[in-house]
């Protein structure tokens, strides 16, 4: 049996600042991604009605990340790499 812990980010009526360093958007346009200065992913809905909402907010990057890129086939592998401006 397999088991994951999930982290839970809990924050006051101000969400964590989160400057744009790279953005990339999913093939069915559904899914934005965006790296940020201080190290995060964001994970964001778009609708069709293009309104954008926060899905997930990823944290694990101890430096700005520099890029963003898909897997080959994100349909088939729905992975995103991300990597920092310190490696």
């Amino acid at each position: 049996m397999r088991s994951a812990l999930q982290a839970v980010a809990l924050w006051g009526r101000k969400a964590p600042p989160h400057s744009i360093t790279a953005i990339m958007i999913t093939d069915d346009q559904q899914t934005i991604v965006t790296g940020s200065q201080e190290g995060q992913l964001c994970l964001w809905s778009l609708s069709p009605e293009l309104k954008i909402s926060a899905k997930e907010l990823l944290f694990g990057h101890s430096a700005s990340v520099a890029c963003l890129a898909r897997a080959r086939d994100f349909s088939k592998q729905p992975y995103v790499v991300s990597a920092a401006e310190n490696g």
